[in-house]
């Protein structure tokens, strides 16, 4: 049943391959597949990176063996020529690096800084090419720290700006992988400028840029303290939704839980359920489904049960989780965050759509019994601007009208008609300006 929610097999293939070892540790650790399925899963990635002494490790594991075959220890021999081999290439670059002194020399100008190092210190674009090969080896090694450093070097002296990119990517995922989120958001943010700006390679790599970045997000957003207002500003964007619907429906979930657990209820809800309306019968996702319930079809029972659903597919979604002090994942806090909104979420479409309301009809609805779902609704009256009373003899909620003002609404059609408005002027501007040659 847990497994019946996991979306691993859609999302691995859009991540970098060591971005895929946390999600197999999540999925080892919930014990939602058998251990040797999930053993032989990290091998077969281990095998495309010169991570060869973890390999070996898991080997051992799996096989419940001290020998590893003879092929992992003539790899592991040649990856440690190959990391000394590319170690004295970078060396005259790194020894720069590591001079104060010599690094204050540099300038803002990329060429200008090039001129320097050929004049001075016989450095010249092989030595930064080194530097760039030394980086991804020993991102590929498992050293993130140290490719991270280098990486970000190679960036501030490189002209290649394809090599560039790459490295931006190699950062970010190295920045994830040690869990430097303030970091690594900020290396995001930096990957989409470039994806976003108007001479990047060709529309299609763009969306397909799009889509990476959005999978490598999710590490981010579920982690940093301000992630979950980002994942909207992001996801929510017209050219990055359209690519979620188009190639990524599954990332609706992400933009979902953002918007229920979210403090505030956030503008561009009312436009996402529009789209939760589009795809409700091709995307099967519990979360997105319970949306559909509750804003398309006005469908209680079925909120009722998604709810039981959707904290099974929380519970065993990675992204969903924190570490804890002893370093396990865990997924109670959004989980019950979620629960707590989602209930909020039915219980205002109900009250909006009925004037009197009984009890215990509302609490089977909760999922809460009647003391409990009493105890909730009295509270949420006493802390929110809902206009009701609770008649406890009769066991009902009366709701009292509540009238939106006249000047309240002709504000909020004028904020909308100002946002198409703009939107348009944007787009007749943008096709207005000249295509960059090729």
């Amino acid at each position: 049943m847990a497994a019946k929610y996991d979306l691993t097999q859609r999302i691995a293939p859009q991540l970098d391959r060591h971005l895929v070892f946390p999600l197999l540790e999540f999925l080892q650790e919930r014990g939602m597949y058998p251990d040797e399925e999930l053993l032989k899963a990290k091998i077969e990635l281990l095998n495309h990176t010169n991570m060869v002494d973890y390999a070996m490790d898991i080997h051992k594991s799996l096989y419940r063996t001290e020998d590893v075959p003879q092929e992992m220890m003539e790899r592991r021999a040649e990856v440690v020529g190959r990391l000394k081999a590319l170690e004295e290439g970078a060396a005259p670059l790194i020894a720069f690096l590591q001079n104060p002194n010599a690094v204050q020399e540099l300038r803002s100008d990329k060429q200008q800084n090039l001129q320097i190092l050929k004049e001075r210190y016989q450095i010249g674009p092989e030595q930064i090419e080194a530097l760039y090969q030394y980086a991804k080896f020993q991102f590929e090694c498992g050293n993130y720290s140290g490719a991270a450093d280098y990486l970000y070097q190679y960036r501030a002296l490189s002209t290649n700006s394809e090599r560039s990119l790459s490295a931006l990517w190699g950062k970010l995922a190295a920045e994830i992988l040690m869990q430097n989120w303030g970091d690594a958001l900020e290396e995001l943010n930096r990957v989409k400028d470039i994806i976003d700006s108007k001479n990047f390679s060709s529309p299609l790599n763009q969306v397909q840029s799009r889509i990476w970045l959005m999978h490598w997000s999710l590490f981010i957003f579920f982690n940093h303290d301000n992630g979950r207002t980002q994942i909207i500003d992001l996801f929510n964007q017209d050219k990055y939704l359209n690519a979620i619907q188009t190639n990524a429906p599954h990332l609706l979930r992400y933009l979902a839980i953002a918007f229920i657990v979210n403090k505030r209820k956030r503008p561009q809800f009312k436009d996402f359920i529009k789209v939760i309306q589009q795809e409700q019968y091709s995307n099967e996702d519990p979360i997105t489904q319970f949306l559909a319930c509750v804003y398309v079809n006005y469908d209680f029972d079925g909120a009722q049960k998604k709810m039981k659903e959707c904290e099974e597919a929380i519970l065993n979604d990675p992204f969903l989780g924190k570490r804890n002090e002893e370093g396990n994942y865990t997924t109670v806090p959004l989980r019950d965050e979620f629960l707590e909104n989602a209930r909020l979420f039915i219980f205002e479409t109900y009250c909006r759509i009925h004037q009197r309301i009984d009890m215990s009809v509302l609490a089977e609805k909760l999922n809460l019994n009647y003391e409990e779902a009493e105890r909730w609704i009295v509270n949420l009256i006493r802390t929110s601007n809902f206009e009701a009373k609770i008649d406890s003899e009769k066991g009902t909620i009366l709701m009292e009208p509540n009238y939106t003002n006249v000047y309240e609404q002709l504000i909020d059609h004028t904020k909308a008609l100002s946002g198409r408005t703009y939107k348009l002027v944007s787009q007749i501007l943008e096709q207005a300006q000249p295509q960059p040659t090729r």
